[in-house]
């Protein structure tokens, strides 16, 4: 066997036919025929509303002769939710505040003119809206050398963060790392942007390369990968208000 081969890892194997989603105390769990669904650490994977319970439901339904785990997002997120969140609220956080202190929207273009327009176009309407409605003021910057934001921002973008449930909070910290912006996952939790609307907010800039320059397929499918999750996202969110 030559050195560094690894044999390639099997997909489990779909065990069951049906799945249900089954009201308990405390919540809603997944079930797969008669068998409750299990997170990675053996808990129960219990979700907090109906909605939410059958977002997840769906993913485990969907899935063929072998589970395709990589692609069920909401399963991996209820999962984090259960049993990371939880024990580190308060680093959680600060995560979506790390992405505040560096947020996607404040850093603008100096060239070309076409883009600097573009981004003020749709960035803006954003940025005022979660300034007037959140009460935060975010400094802006032109090119790449850091702009450090307001200690009270982000102090605020923190406190927002620890007063939802770990759910929502696991959906917020999921969101600032897929748009690299808290601004835009704290607009979508909030329901003023989908999730179609803001990854392509996040992806403003790389979609400007590629009307120049065109894209490759891997980009491409990197790119609807990704907006998957962001309409999952989208979704979480409205099951989680349900």
């Amino acid at each position: 066997m030559a050195r560094g081969y690894r044999e390639p890892l099997e997909k489990p194997r779909r065990f069951y036919k049906a799945v249900s989603v089954a009201e308990e105390e405390g919540g809603f769990a997944i079930r797969l025929d008669d068998r409750a669904v299990r997170t990675p650490r053996g808990g129960h994977l219990k979700l907090p509303t109906r909605a939410l319970a059958e977002l997840v439901a769906a993913e485990w339904a969907a899935q063929g002769e072998v589970l395709e785990m990589a692609g069920m997002h909401a399963t991996r997120l209820a999962n984090t939710a259960i049993e990371a969140i939880p024990l580190a609220r308060a680093e959680t956080a600060d995560t979506v505040a790390s992405y505040a202190a560096s947020d996607l929207l404040c850093y603008r273009a100096e060239a070309p003119r076409a883009l600097v327009k573009r981004q003020s176009q749709h960035w803006d309407p954003v940025l005022a809206r979660i300034e007037a409605e959140a009460k935060l003021s975010f400094l802006r910057a032109a090119g790449i050398v850091h702009q450090p934001q307001p200690e009270a921002t982000l102090q605020q973008v923190r406190e927002i963060a620890l007063a939802e449930d770990d759910f929502a909070l696991a959906g917020l910290a999921f969101g600032a790392g897929l748009f690299g912006s808290a601004i835009l996952a704290i607009s979508l939790q909030r329901g003023w942007l989908t999730g179609q609307q803001a990854f392509e907010l996040s992806r403003l800039d790389e979609a400007w390369q590629e009307e120049q320059w065109g894209a490759d397929e891997e980009a491409v499918e990197r790119t609807e990968r990704l907006r998957g999750e962001a309409v999952m996202l989208e979704r979480w969110f409205r099951a989680l208000a349900a």
